[in-house]
């Protein structure tokens, strides 16, 4: 059967009114340079601000090409974003968060890696905060020596990082956070939907570890970018509620893949 559509868009939003309506005033005016045909599928997780009625108001303005999910309270990133994946009817599915900024020329050019070779099921973009600075969005699988270096050199990890990143060349990546993936959805038809287990992280490295052990690869296109005002949840050591979540999937994750300090290798 033919897909109903290009591209479908999941988005997940929490307490998110300082960002959600940027991010799709820029997604709709990013696909309207474009020909491609799209859904928007949003779940919001409770928020208690005004996010409720600023996706009210985009459903009555686009009541076709966007379907809401209401839930009452945070049910996590996985739940919440499997309930736009169970719908999706597109040939190509992204995955997007509700702070990040869409450009020109990023959609098309990610979903054009994704053409060239049948073997990638994955395509990610260039990401970077408000300020220019790159942000720090792929990396190799965690292993628990990894996790601990990157809680305390991040910033070092970034800058590191940003001075590589000179040419634009596409590289292949063990994992990208998921920010902002786009992905075949015959590949997500393949590997299955994201593991609830993990309520709020590391739902990307498992999601990309399943990827890699199906024979997909994923790709990184220095070339095009997004803006993403991450809220850093559970970045650094802040005993919170995000951070112990993310301690949990964590651990859960390495039970999981049996594996604790040698990460796994895929040939590349």
């Amino acid at each position: 059967m033919k897909p109903k559509t290009d591209i479908s868009f999941i988005i997940l939003t929490w307490n998110s009114e300082s960002y959600i309506q940027k991010c799709m005033d820029s997604l709709i005016s990013a696909l309207g340079r474009t020909d491609l045909t799209y859904h928007i599928y949003i779940t919001d997780n409770g928020s208690m601000d005004k996010t409720p009625d600023i996706l009210n108001a985009l459903k009555n303005k686009m009541p076709v090409m966007v379907t809401l999910f209401m839930l009452d309270r945070n049910m996590g990133t996985t739940y919440s974003r499997n309930l736009g994946l169970k719908k999706a009817d597109s040939r190509y599915v992204c995955v997007m968060d509700s702070d990040v900024e869409v450009f020109p020329g990023t959609i098309d050019g990610l979903i054009a890696v994704l053409e060239k070779n049948h073997h990638t099921g994955l395509a990610v973009p260039k990401i970077v905060y408000p300020d220019g600075r790159l942000q720090k969005s792929t990396d190799s699988f965690p292993t628990i020596g990894r996790k601990i270096y990157r809680y305390c050199f991040l910033k070092k990890m970034e800058k590191t990082e940003a001075l590589k990143s000179q040419s634009n060349e596409s590289v292949n990546v063990d994992y990208a956070i998921s920010a902002f993936w786009i992905m075949k959805k015959n590949m997500l038809d393949k590997i299955g939907l994201l593991d609830e287990k993990i309520f709020y992280s590391p739902e990307d490295a498992d999601y990309c570890l399943r990827i890699w052990q199906s024979g997909y690869r994923i790709i990184y296109d220095n070339s095009v970018f997004v803006i993403h005002h991450t809220q850093e949840l559970s970045r650094g050591f802040k005993l919170n509620k995000a951070f112990i979540n993310h301690i949990k999937g964590l651990v859960y994750y390495f039970f999981k893949h049996r594996y604790f300090f040698k990460k796994p290798v895929f040939k590349k």
